[in-house]
């Protein structure tokens, strides 16, 4: 059963997709600024495991948080040798302003057009799991990928104000 798509968050659209482990996740492709191969990550002290530090992008300080570890999947050493890579997302926080994030994945697929009738509401998985930052699956060649809200999960994250957001932060758009 389709849900309206007044109840869905997520609009149609350019999506890149990537996976983490066998799941395949897609965020708008809007969001993303730049996608890069694995380079050396200078660690910050005091950060939960899953910030594993920040990178100078062209003169820039990014912050960078593995994924896999977020979403509590299998820890994977980082080699550069394999295909995992770097997305640098560009997300709004609370304050309005606008920020760049490093986020670590393990490969990514494409970039895929879902329309209204591809995309689904979250289903719910009970109170004990946080889907705050899923605004919706979306169906494509007889698989789902899931709809990340960059916002809220990078928010949610707290990175920003755990390194100082004067590194950080870019002209609000």
């Amino acid at each position: 059963m389709n849900t309206p798509s007044a109840l869905i968050n997520a609009p149609t659209g350019k999506y890149l997709t990537f996976k983490l482990e066998s799941e395949h996740f897609s965020l708008p492709v809007l969001k993303v600024r730049e996608i890069m191969r694995l380079i050396p990550i200078t660690p910050v002290p005091r950060m939960p495991p899953y910030i594993k530090g920040v990178l100078n992008l062209r003169g820039k300080i990014i912050p960078v948080i593995d994924l896999r570890e977020r979403f509590s999947l299998e820890i994977l050493p980082l080699n550069e040798s394999d295909r995992r890579c770097i997305i640098v997302a560009q997300y709004k926080s609370q304050d309005n302003l606008t920020h760049l994030m490093g986020m670590i994945v393990d490969a990514v697929e494409d970039v895929s057009y879902f329309l209204d009738s591809d995309i689904e509401a979250t289903p719910d998985f009970g109170s004990a799991l946080d889907t705050r930052y899923i605004i919706g699956m979306a169906k494509n060649h007889g698989a789902v990928r899931t709809l990340l809200d960059l916002d809220r999960l990078l928010n949610m994250e707290g990175v920003i104000q755990m390194l100082g957001s004067e590194n950080t932060s870019l002209q609000s758009s």
